[in-house]
């Protein structure tokens, strides 16, 4: 009676909720798809796309490109840096390369060598201008 229920909830479980871990003094040459989280505490060179959130502790690096939803970053990254939502760089976090962020928050003291694209901001601003010049002509 009680086994069916465990093993429905277990057939159930939601893979964005499972976090997958590197830990410190592992290092990972290659790419990673996944759909769950990521608490990165070793080296990744590569690639790293998911639709979770992926923390980078102290001790991370990820030389390559990262692809995420929400990123909380304390480690290093060089190369190539996509978060959908949220980006938020911990007073520890050194970034060199290309950012491309939905929302961006640093702590005083991270390193922050990096071009950087807000999309929203973005959007909003090339849709000011088209207003604008649309109101322009008309006038």
């Amino acid at each position: 009676m009680f086994s069916d229920n465990k093993k429905s909830r277990k057939e159930t479980s939601n893979p964005n909720k499972d976090q997958n871990k590197i830990a410190q003094g592992t290092t990972i040459k290659g790419d990673i798809e996944a759909q769950g989280s990521f608490r990165i505490e070793g080296t990744l060179e590569g690639t790293l796309t998911t639709t979770g959130k992926v923390v980078l502790g102290k001790s991370g690096f990820i030389k390559g490109e990262m692809q995420c939803e929400n990123a909380d970053l304390e480690g290093k990254i060089s190369g190539k840096l996509k978060v959908n939502n949220t980006l938020s760089l911990r007073s520890t976090a050194q970034i060199e390369g290309e950012v491309i962020t939905g929302k961006l928050a640093i702590e005083p003291g991270a390193d922050f060598n990096a071009t950087c694209a807000m999309k929203s901001s973005v959007k909003n601003l090339n849709d000011d201008r088209r207003t604008k010049e649309k109101e322009g002509k008309t006038a």
